[in-house]
Order: C-alpha cells, then sequence, then structure tokens
C-alpha cells in the first residue's frame, strides 16, 4: 500500500538562505526534540557524490517510542520503534528514506505556482492530494503549538526587515520582485505494511507531517535573524557540535511531550 501527499510551503527567503535555514533550524529543532533515552541519534553526516550528483549524506535514528499513537504501541514489537532515516541532500533537491516515510523535496524560486514538479506519470499524479500551506495562517497550527514568538504574522526582522507576513502576502510577492521567495515541494509517500492498521497509521503520518512541516517553516522564518548571516561552514561546525549534544541529551532526562499528539521524526 502506498499513499502519496504533496505539501507545498512557501517562505519569502531565497533558495539559498532556505538551505541555511533548513539547516540551522534542523539542528536547533533536534537537540529540541532529544531527551531520556529517546530522540535523535546522528550516524553520519558526509559529503557524496554518486553519478554525477554531489550532496550531504546523513543517516539518523529516531528513538521514537514516546512519540506514536497509542494503537501502535499497543502492538508494537520491543524495539520496533526505532526508525532509520538515510537522506540524500543535493541541494535544491532532496531525496529522504525510511522504513515508512519517503520525502522528496525541490526547493524552487517560487511562491507554490508549479505543479508536479516532481514528474510523475499522469495516474499516479491524479492520485495525489496537494497540500497548501501558509505559515502566516494561524489557522492551521494547533492551539497546543501555537508560540507567539514564532507566528510570522507577529514577527519583524531586524536584520532583514521581511515580516510580519499579513493575510494576504503570498498574493504581495507577486507584485515585488526585489523580495526572495521559495516554495519546498514535498513528496511525502507512505508505505505501512501493518495489516488491520495500514489506513489508519498512513492517515496519523500524512497529519503529522503536515503539523511538522507547517511548525518548522514558521520557526525557520521566525528564527531568520539567527542564521541569516551564518555561512555553509558555520552550519557543519554547528552540526558537527550538535550531533556531540543530542548524544549526551538522548541519555539524559526525559523531554516533554504532549501525550498522543507528540510529533514524529523532522524529515527533509
Amino acid at each position: 500500500v502506498c499513499v502519496c501527499v504533496c505539501v507545498c510551503v512557501c517562505v519569502c527567503v531565497c533558495v539559498f538562505q532556505y538551505q541555511v535555514g533548513q539547516l540551522y533550524s534542523v539542528a536547533v529543532a533536534s537537540k529540541n526534540e532529544t531527551g531520556g533515552g529517546e530522540g535523535i541519534e546522528v550516524l553520519k553526516n558526509e559529503p557524496y557524490e554518486k553519478d554525477g550528483e554531489k550532496g550531504q549524506y546523513t543517516h539518523k535514528i529516531y528513538h521514537l517510542k514516546s512519540k506514536v499513537p497509542a494503537f501502535v504501541k499497543m502492538i508494537a514489537p520491543e524495539g520496533s520503534l526505532v526508525f532509520h532515516e538515510k537522506a540524500w541532500n543535493a541541494y535544491p533537491y532532496c531525496r529522504t528514506n525510511d522504513f515508512i516515510i519517503k520525502i522528496e523535496t525541490w526547493h524552487k524560486p517560487d511562491h507554490g505556482i508549479l505543479e508536479n514538479v516532481h514528474k510523475l506519470d499522469a495516474p499516479t499524479w491524479k492520485s495525489v492530494e496537494v497540500v497548501p500551506i501558509d505559515i502566516a495562517d494561524g489557522e492551521q497550527v494547533a492551539p497546543a503549538d501555537y508560540k507567539a514568538e514564532e507566528d510570522p504574522a507577529l514577527f519583524k526582522s531586524a536584520k532583514t526587515g521581511r515580516g510580519p507576513l499579513g493575510p494576504n502576502w503570498k498574493k504581495e510577492l507577486v507584485s515585488k520582485a526585489d523580495c526572495p521567495r521559495m516554495c519546498a515541494y514535498k513528496l511525502v509517500t507512505v508505505k505501512f505494511k501493518w495489516w488491520g492498521l495500514q489506513n489508519k497509521v498512513e492517515s496519523f503520518i500524512h497529519k503529522q507531517e503536515k503539523r511538522i512541516f507547517t511548525n518548522f517553516h514558521r520557526q525557520l522564518f521566525c528564527w531568520i535573524d539567527k542564521w541569516v548571516e551564518l555561512t555553509m561552514e558555520d552550519i557543519r561546525r554547528m552540526e558537527a557540535e550538535t550531533q556531540k549534544e543530542l548524544e549526551e541529551n538522548r541519555k539524559k532526562s526525559p523531554i516533554w511531550t504532549s501525550g498522543s499528539d507528540a510529533g514524529l521524526p523532522l524529515l527533509h
């Protein structure tokens, strides 16, 4: 069984800036989600080159027992809630695989107007649900996730002057040629093989991925003053430091989660 959803997330930063902001935000969010024996363990983070494609390869392990719904925990064998994620980041194209989820991302310098960016065949594309995300729309954020300091509708960047984002910010981008913009087109494919739970788990995963993408990109925009001046060398140094911190934090006190609403791993 395979279910595909295409999620489109627009942000008013350029494609290069987004790469720095994405990597910075992933590192910070990873630390926030790690502790008490759970969270993210980084096994590899290194450059790769294959068939003319160059990028950064990461292999991470997600320890997730407290982050899945109760109906999965009840029947999951011991040790089965440990997921390996392998990601090939040849920016602006990223490919992520694990046992349940495949996420393929194109980062394009537009405001979400392209169709079938991943060039799927006609029958497959017809079955794909397209889900647009507006990072400034508070209605798309769960009350338990809302933080005023991470609200693009309130935030104004001191370093770039961007924000706050009004209700028509994406339409206004069209008439502002000098304002940077980009869209992350994420094709989320879910495969699940436990008989009797397939539809329920696939639905849960898609719902949680939309939640993660929404919250993550709201944070990325509102954290812009923290990362906009960083170089890729700064980011790689930060990733190395974060890898050490994650291993230490995972062995320490538990992190807080909101029960059944706790998220899935933050995938590229």
